[in-house]
């Protein structure tokens, strides 16, 4: 009897992960000002997830708010990954968030710890919780009971660093066993 495959959510950060922590918003468009391109190791990624086509991916990157498009936070991705991505960790509609009679600051979601985004995503999506991943260099109030959901990468080397991908491998393969 075959072994069914679960689903796998990958919460995906870029800045840190996929190029340097060093991209700005000029001008209305994303530039890295660091060496290298924006997404220069998207690649890595997308071999390193090319045995687990269970994963889909989550952006949990602060692009999607800052350009005020998932649309277009996904489009900078290469298609084998694009095409993985199922949401984001913020909605265009949590900038309109009303709590009781008086709306709140649109700033409130970005006062948030990366890790406090992603588990308002997993309440919200009904996720259980051994079936997830982040990728991510921002670890601020990151439970420790729940470190064996991140991989941690350093913003100037993303998943460039071999340890930051032999985690992920690692990650993904027991979660697939």
């Amino acid at each position: 009897m075959e072994k069914a495959v679960t689903a796998i959510t990958l919460f995906l950060d870029y800045d840190g992960v996929l190029h340097p922590d060093a991209a700005f918003l000029v001008n209305g468009r994303p530039e890295l000002r660091a060496d290298g391109a924006l997404f220069m190791w998207a690649p890595i990624l997308e071999h390193a997830l090319s045995p687990y086509p269970q994963v889909r991916i989550v952006l949990s990157t602060s692009w999607v708010r800052v350009l005020k498009s998932f649309t277009r936070a996904r489009g900078f991705l290469p298609l084998g990954l694009q095409s993985r991505v199922i949401g984001a960790t913020w909605h265009s509609a949590m900038a309109r968030h009303h709590e009781g009679a008086h709306r709140m600051d649109s700033s409130w979601f970005s006062e948030l710890s990366r890790y406090e985004q992603i588990a308002r995503y997993l309440s919200r999506a009904g996720l259980r919780s051994e079936h997830w991943l982040a990728i991510d260099d921002d670890t601020e109030d990151w439970p420790v009971e729940l470190r064996d959901h991140l991989v941690e990468t350093e913003g100037t080397r993303g998943l460039a660093s071999e340890l930051a991908l032999s985690v992920l491998t690692q990650r993904l393969h027991s979660m697939t066993a």
